[in-house]
């Protein structure tokens, strides 16, 4: 595989995760290659393979016989994702925490400082991004290899619902940018039982606004001209 070809298929997997995320492919409207194609200007074969991918990371269910649909969540899969980030979550921060920060970990302490001190200049997804790249962090500090063998599949499989406040809830993004601050310190602090409480306790928060968006999306519709990804 070429690298310009791997680029391009990269590409067609970012476009097209922006464009679930953002609301703007049906749900009940089964994918068309050549319509996503004609639509990101991207070839069809990049995007056959960035479906496969995201099919793979379960944002996209392929159902026989029927076509690739994007894949529905209920209120009862998000709360049992936390569930599970409970547990796997809090225990990086506990390890990370009784082990001891790495260098990449401590870093992220002037950012957040900088975020809370100067939020105009950052946006929302600026602030998401370091976040998600944080909790990643946060497992690589842990050193403990079975732990994140067994939570990448999970945050790659749902990341659709973990990045709900990224386009729709700004105010959490910015409240999230301290609680990660406080869990760091723990870290530093080397207080394992502390950093564990403080992840959960932030886990916790999160899991109520995307409650609160899957809420509001569930009551709300696109307009028909934003769906503009549907087969035809």
């Amino acid at each position: 595989m070429s690298v310009e070809f791997q680029l391009e298929r990269d590409r067609a997997y970012r476009l097209l995760l922006d464009q679930i995320l953002t609301n703007q492919i049906e749900a009940e409207t089964p994918l068309s290659e050549r319509k996503l194609a004609d639509t990101l200007q991207i070839g069809r074969t990049p995007i056959r393979e960035a479906i496969r991918d995201l099919v793979r990371d379960g944002v996209l269910e392929a159902r026989p016989a029927r076509g690739t649909f994007v894949r529905q969540l209920s209120l009862e899969d998000v709360r049992e994702i936390y569930e599970v980030r409970y547990a796997l979550e809090g225990m990086a921060a506990f390890l990370a925490a009784e082990r001891g920060p790495t260098a990449a970990l401590t870093a992220y302490g002037p950012r957040f400082r900088e975020m809370m001190e100067h939020p105009e200049r950052f946006d929302a997804a600026a602030m998401y991004d370091c976040g998600a790249e944080f909790h990643l962090d946060v497992f690589r500090a842990a050193r403990n290899r079975n732990l994140m063998q067994i939570y990448e599949p999970l945050r790659l499989r749902f990341r659709v619902a973990l990045g709900l406040p990224r386009f729709y809830d700004h105010d959490r993004v910015h409240s999230s940018v301290p609680e990660h601050l406080t869990v760091l310190q723990a870290i530093e602090s080397r207080d394992g039982q502390k950093a564990q409480q403080l992840m959960c306790d932030h886990l916790a928060r999160g899991l109520d606004a995307r409650m609160r968006i899957f809420e509001s999306l569930r009551e709300y519709r696109p307009p028909a001209a934003n769906r503009r990804l549907a087969r035809g």
